[in-house]
């Protein structure tokens, strides 16, 4: 398998341009000497996370030190290195966007596009125009359930489902606080709704838990039946034969795009290159999908049980709204549920 691996990197190599090929050597053998780089990363589930940390050790030889934690966490564990001014982390991957563009205008980021971005799905491309951070997740927020307490009939339909007094003690969220996920999903019921959702949906008394899987957790439990959840780990759990289920809103999934980036002054800057590269891969593009996350690359289809997302109704604030406006919901969250 690691053989296999490790042809295919020398094959996609082989035939790239010149100039390019150039350069991934360089990278790839530079990348080798420093042998190993940290990960913070909030994109997918801790096991997601280490399958992708380990198939890049598999593909190249180099260590990858996964930091798995939910969006903000990451963030403010950052922030902190930043003021002690130490460079632990190489590659930063959060679920809020907001965080890129106050990181970039300070010039925290080191610009790098990947070679191998051309490969991926075009709405995916040229994120960030200037190039500091790139899209390499993706996922939706939507209605999920446990299907042996809740009939496929009688579950959540539309968002404003949430509010109905028969949910009340039976809803499960995560926390705007702690996870991007849920922190874009806020911000976008807000807009649709007013804050008024937020007021109503707290009056049916959900279990708030950190990040947007806690809600998985939740419902296998059973101890909520209906919940604002993510694609991803709900339909990984369900094919590990959890009674859990989705359903696509009709008034829109919230649909998720997570960069990563590369830190300047990262102790592991070709590492990070090259592991930038290995993001947009079709091999890291299979363990995601593998996850249930939603592919980059257009050769690996989504995976069972989970809907193209050209198929779906997306919904989703834009950088400039998710920037100012998730730190604003965050306090609002904290005055309505008082945590």
């Amino acid at each position: 398998m690691k053989r296999l691996a490790r042809l295919a990197i020398v094959a996609a190599l082989v035939f790239a341009p010149a100039a390019a090929r150039a350069d991934l050597k360089a990278i790839e053998a530079a990348a080798k000497k420093e042998g190993e780089l940290t990960w913070y990363v909030a994109h997918y589930t801790s096991e997601g996370a280490e399958d992708l940390g380990r198939g890049f050790t598999e593909m190249t030889g180099i260590k990858v030190n996964v930091v798995r934690t939910t969006a903000q966490v990451a963030y403010q564990r950052l922030l902190q290195d930043i003021k002690n001014n130490q460079t632990v982390c190489d590659v930063f991957s959060s679920t809020d966007v907001g965080h890129y563009v106050r990181l970039a205008a300070e010039g925290r980021f080191e610009k790098y596009v990947p070679e191998s971005e051309a490969k991926i799905v075009p709405a995916f491309r040229n994120f960030d125009p200037a190039g500091y951070y790139h899209p390499t997740s993706a996922g939706l927020v939507l209605l999920t359930y446990n299907s042996s307490k809740v009939k496929a009939e009688d579950a959540p339909k539309k968002w404003t489902d949430l509010l109905d007094i028969k949910w009340k003690g039976k809803v499960s969220v995560g926390h705007p606080g702690f996870s991007g996920y849920v922190g874009t999903w806020v911000l976008t019921m807000k807009k649709l709704y007013g804050w008024s959702y937020f007021e109503k949906l707290e009056k049916n008394k959900p279990q708030i838990g950190r990040s947007i899987n806690d809600t998985v957790t939740a419902l296998v439990a059973g101890e909520r039946q209906v919940a604002a959840g993510a694609d991803g780990s709900t339909l990984f759990s369900a094919a590990r034969g959890n009674p859990l289920a989705t359903s696509y809103p009709t008034d829109g999934s919230v649909l998720i795009i997570a960069p990563s980036a590369i830190l300047k002054g990262s102790k592991h800057p070709n590492a990070a290159r090259l592991f930038m590269e290995y993001l947009y891969s079709i091999e890291a593009s299979k363990i995601n999908a593998k996850h249930f996350g939603v592919p980059l690359r257009p050769e690996v289809p989504a995976p069972p049980g989970a809907k193209p997302v050209g198929e779906v109704k997306t919904i989703r604030p834009t950088v400039a709204e998710i920037d100012k406006g998730i730190p604003e919901v965050i306090e609002l969250w904290r005055d309505t549920f008082g945590n």
